[in-house]
């Protein structure tokens, strides 16, 4: 029986993800299935695991609302004994709010350095120790060639990189295998009820190595992202003044 053109096309991309980074073997079905919709947008409709991901915010209010999505992400990766470490100028992070992603603080190390030189060169370092779950650093500007670096060791490594840079002059060409943009939406109650809602986010992935870059409004819900199909109007009550 001759193979289809897509059958030929499925497994020549399955040959070739290897090469490009793309480890298929550290497929986590748990992630794949909180992301969501998210999922269909990378090769094979998994979440590159063991590659570079980098984020993009242009202020510190978007740093905050990029490592709250950072954060649900990171919750399907950890196990009971993971270990990541987050590198950054910055003290920015209160580990005690990562519980309500389901991360227990202790499982975070952090390393505080001034020069974004220095946690470029503590992210490869820490990258390359296979025992880590994740690392995530926190810097500005990232040349082709730093992130060519950070690139091959995780290749060797299998860890996940998270990188987020904070009002970049430029949006330079990376090696990086994703690159995302994300903002944060207003989050809703059913009327009545008190609190602030669950978190919201506009998800933007730009670009995504032989992926296809999307847009979602997705929130945070038991432990998972979920898509918000439309976010409705909070109606304004308005009192009239009678007499």
């Amino acid at each position: 029986m001759t193979a289809t053109k897509a059958d030929i096309i499925a497994r020549l991309q399955k040959d070739i993800f290897p090469l490009q980074g793309f480890k298929t073997a550290l497929n986590n079905t748990a992630l794949d299935k909180a992301l969501g919709p998210i999922k269909n947008a990378f090769p094979g409709n998994h979440f590159p695991l063991g590659v570079m991901h980098e984020f993009i915010s242009d202020s510190k209010e978007t740093v905050a609302v990029t490592t709250g999505f950072v954060a649900g992400v990171l919750a399907q990766l950890i196990q009971d004994d993971g270990v990541m470490i987050w590198i950054g100028a910055c003290k920015n992070i209160f580990p005690p709010a990562y519980q309500s992603f389901g991360i227990a603080p202790d499982k975070i190390i952090f390393i505080d350095l001034q020069k974004e030189k220095q946690i470029c060169w503590a992210m490869e370092e820490a990258l390359k120790c296979e025992g880590l779950v994740a690392v995530i650093g926190e810097m500005q500007e990232l040349s082709f060639n730093a992130s060519r670096r950070l690139q091959l060791a995780v290749e060797q490594s299998k860890v996940t990189g998270f990188i987020i840079r904070n009002n970049p002059r430029s949006l330079n060409t990376t090696a990086c295998v994703t690159r995302w943009q994300i903002t944060s939406l207003r989050s809703r109650l059913p009327e009545g009820m008190p609190g602030v809602g669950f978190p919201r986010w506009k998800v933007s992935l730009l670009k995504v190595r032989n992926g296809k870059p999307g847009s979602w409004d997705i929130e945070f819900v038991a432990g998972r992202f979920r898509q918000v199909n439309s976010i409705p109007a909070i109606p304004l009550q308005v009192q009239q003044k009678t007499g």
